[in-house]
């Protein structure tokens, strides 16, 4: 006796996995990405020690630290110089790490799961966000006890530009961290950065620069977040050209970083 074997199989769907709220973006894995980037012990000494130390060697016990900036002194100026430094290593540091990531197989990993790429990159800007404001506010702080002086608004005010600005040096890092598949991107980068700073007016005033390197300097992304960031100190308003220049330079990394992203993804 046999039995009958149906000509057709019964269609079955499978269950569509659902995309999670937010892309997957959550509190417990910024929790995560917070303690996985706090653990690296070379990040936080060049995003919030160095620019400290830096502040303290050029910026206290000088003859020029109480001389008159505006709205505060000389002190009160190299601070916001230097909080704006370590805003830039920090912002460029996190957002490079998808590099490491990369190299370790871990964003492959992750692909895996219901984490949609926008929410992951999303968390690796907020990280990098999250380490800037904490270097402006340790330099922010180590000046308040070291003799930098300026008006409350000022110290509102340079502290949130230079720390929304650094959203451009977020986009740099997660542009850098796709471009370059190697777990010592900052090192290869950094010289790079210190450069940016230097043409950005963060080590010496440009107008104590030629005339060659000043117009050279308007066009690298560090100089118009200087002028910006300076402002409310300084008293002198930026022109049209700081502003154009951080809004350029921000549309060149993120559109990079979405670029290599792309390419990077669509290898899997």
């Amino acid at each position: 006796m046999t039995t009958a074997v149906p000509d057709t199989l019964p269609n079955v769907v499978a269950p569509q996995r659902k995309v999670p709220p937010m892309g997957g973006l959550n509190v417990t894995l910024l929790k995560l990405e917070v303690r996985r980037m706090l653990r690296n012990r070379r990040t936080l000494v060049f995003s919030v020690v160095m620019p400290v130390m830096f502040y303290v060697i050029f910026g206290t016990g000088k003859s020029y630290s109480n001389e008159n900036a505006g709205h505060g002194n000389v002190a009160a100026l190299i601070m916001v110089s230097m909080a704006l430094y370590g805003a830039m290593l920090s912002t460029t540091g996190g957002g490079a790490m998808v590099a490491v990531e990369r190299s370790q197989g871990w964003s492959r990993q992750l692909r895996l799961t219901p984490l949609t790429p926008a929410a992951y990159i999303a968390v690796k800007v907020l990280c990098a966000m999250l380490l800037g404001a904490v270097s402006i506010a340790v330099t922010y702080a180590a000046g308040s006890f070291t003799g930098a002086h300026m008006q409350t608004s000022a110290w509102v005010g340079t502290a949130l530009i230079a720390w929304v600005g650094s959203l451009v040096f977020a986009a740099f890092g997660v542009f850098m961290g796709y471009l370059l598949p190697s777990e010592n991107v900052m090192q290869i980068i950094g010289p790079g950065l210190a450069l940016f700073a230097f043409l950005g007016g963060l080590f010496m005033p440009l107008d104590q620069m030629g005339d060659t390197f000043q117009t050279i300097a308007k066009f690298t992304p560090m100089y118009g977040l200087s002028q910006l960031a300076h402002w409310p100190l300084t008293g002198e308003a930026p022109g049209v050209a700081a502003v154009v220049n951080v809004v350029v330079w921000l549309a060149v990394f993120a559109g990079g970083a979405a670029w290599r992203f792309r390419r990077d993804t669509a290898r899997v």
